[in-house]
């Protein structure tokens, strides 16, 4: 029988639902199965310096808190651990339960005491309100099947100032890719504004980061968007 995985790997601040889960827009795009856990191999993301190169631009520092959204098998929850310090805090995501599962143990194995991991919900990564400086969405947006309600909810997670890091690949949805007329039409139905691009180098891969520069919208006034326009 595998032995029982300690509460605080499962368990982060809980945000309480009020009454029943509001109406949002549907995608009205492409998405992606979710096809592994895993991106690439961590030796192969590890030779193109991927998370050296993600974190030249994103700018984690000393005792912050992130978020490691899609987190699968931890390549960047493990990273940001040390990156953060004791005073920081990482908080690891999935959908999955077995890749949480095993994420948890790998975080237990490595004696990761300032990480913990939990399961989200497709269309909410049930982030504690106001807790993250920096958010990242790693090679995981374009499989997320109900864009609206996942960015409503992910952006009530950001301290005031934070930020979102997406990193994903210059490809159309459907080979796990995110055009970025799309990715910055569906960030500003929500009233986040992008305020970094940088190319990432060894591959088609890009990064950019997004802060709250308008307020967050009602559920029922989200304007969707189409072919990368607001709608």
């Amino acid at each position: 029988m595998r032995k029982a995985l300690p509460l605080i790997l499962l368990l982060s601040a809980c945000r309480a639902h009020a009454g029943p889960e509001p109406s949002f827009p549907a995608a009205g795009r492409d998405v992606a199965p979710i096809v592994s856990g895993a991106f690439s191999t961590e030796d192969a993301r590890d030779r193109i310096g991927e998370f050296d190169q993600v974190m030249a631009q994103a700018d984690v520092r000393t005792g912050m808190w992130v978020a490691d959204v899609g987190a699968g098998e931890g390549y960047y929850t493990v990273r940001l651990s040390p990156l953060v310090g004791a005073k920081g805090r990482v908080l690891a995501q999935d959908i999955v339960a077995e890749t949480r599962d095993a994420l948890a143990q790998r975080v237990q194995r490595e004696h990761l005491d300032n990480v913990a991991v939990r399961l989200g919900q497709p269309a909410d990564p049930m982030l504690p309100d106001n807790s993250f400086d920096r958010i990242f969405l790693v090679h995981m947006y374009h499989e997320v099947t109900d864009p609206y309600a996942f960015l409503w909810h992910l952006a009530g997670g950001l301290k005031p100032g934070g930020q979102v890091v997406v990193v994903d690949a210059l490809r159309p949805v459907k080979r796990h890719g995110m055009p970025i007329a799309e990715l910055k039409c569906e960030f500003a139905a929500m009233g986040l504004a992008p305020i970094h691009f940088a190319a990432l180098h060894g591959g088609d891969s890009y990064l950019m980061t997004f802060r709250q520069t308008a307020a967050r919208p009602a559920p029922s006034a989200i304007k969707p968007c189409k072919d990368g326009h607001a709608g």
